[in-house]
């Protein structure tokens, strides 16, 4: 059997289990490479040579013991090679942190809201950062900023914290265990949030892959919007006169603009449309308040 033929036949066999997918890929046939060539010690852009070459009784039992703990476990893939990537750029992540998959992170390197920033950009906040992969990027993508990465969970920044140090970030980014936005000093240029905006009822549909991560990143209450609405109370007083509150909701628009009908925001286009993700400035979260 060629590695080919073994991708092949571990697409059937995820597609027939009718797991579920979302956490770094969309479909069976990108879920059964990336386990096969992970549990190969294969890069993810191997040459076409890899693909055709014979392979071992012991390699092919090793790659269908994988797929079958994928399937039975119903844990993402992420969790299983402990490595997530977003915009090619490579993360550590362990059942104690949401595997990342934020659209922000494509905006970051598309220059999605650079229109809003400037020199004044000096100091960035990650909130529920997480893992800490959006933190990472925003360093990366802005060389002049220093990053704060927040998040209620101990156990989320110590997954962060390895990939603060891994990305050599430890000069810039700062970690803090913070509920929201109470524990954070001073005050920030641009606020970078994809916070738990699950609704009740989605959370209850969710597959068995989104329950395996800590439900404290994903519920947000009954219409979702929980943690939002403390947000975007407290987030004026956390914000430079400039600043700008980049906020990604999901698929939850509907009760987003149920929750805040008056509040003017500003849609990001991404690759999921533009509604998954919005920018609000200090003026009109002010407004708001008033």
């Amino acid at each position: 059997m060629t590695l080919t033929e073994l991708i092949a036949a571990s697409t059937t066999q995820l597609s027939a289990a009718l797991v579920s997918f979302g956490h770094g890929t969309d479909n069976a046939h990108d879920e059964a490479t990336w386990l096969v060539l992970w549990k190969l010690g294969l890069p993810l852009d191997s040459d076409t040579e890899a693909f055709t070459r014979a392979l071992t009784s012991d390699e092919i039992s090793s790659v269908c013991a994988l797929v079958q703990h994928r399937i039975t476990t119903c844990k993402p893939t992420a969790y299983l090679t402990q490595e997530a990537w977003l915009q090619g750029v490579p993360f550590y992540i362990d059942e104690r942190s949401i595997v990342p998959r934020s659209f922000i992170a494509e905006l970051l390197a598309d220059g999605g809201f650079d229109y809003w920033l400037g020199d004044q950009t000096q100091r960035v906040l990650d909130l529920c950062t997480g893992n800490g992969s959006l933190a990472v990027l925003a360093a990366m993508t802005y060389p002049d900023v220093t990053v704060v990465g927040a998040d209620i969970s101990s156990d989320a920044l110590a997954v962060a914290r390895i990939n603060v140090d891994r990305h050599l970030m430890h000069k810039r980014i700062t970690l803090i265990e913070s509920d929201g936005l109470h524990n954070l000093p001073g005050v920030f240029d641009l606020i970078l949030c994809n916070p738990p905006y699950v609704c009740a009822s989605s959370m209850q549909a969710l597959p068995a892959e989104f329950l395996a991560e800590p439900e404290l990143a994903l519920a947000g209450g009954e219409d979702g919007m929980d943690f939002i609405r403390q947000l975007l109370t407290d987030a004026p007083t956390h914000m430079s006169d400039q600043a700008v509150l980049v906020l990604e909701i999901g698929n939850e628009r509907e009760h987003f603009e149920k929750a805040f009908p008056q509040l003017e925001v500003i849609w990001l286009e991404t690759t999921a449309g533009e509604d998954q993700v919005m920018l609000i400035t200090r003026q009109t979260l002010i407004s708001l308040a008033h």
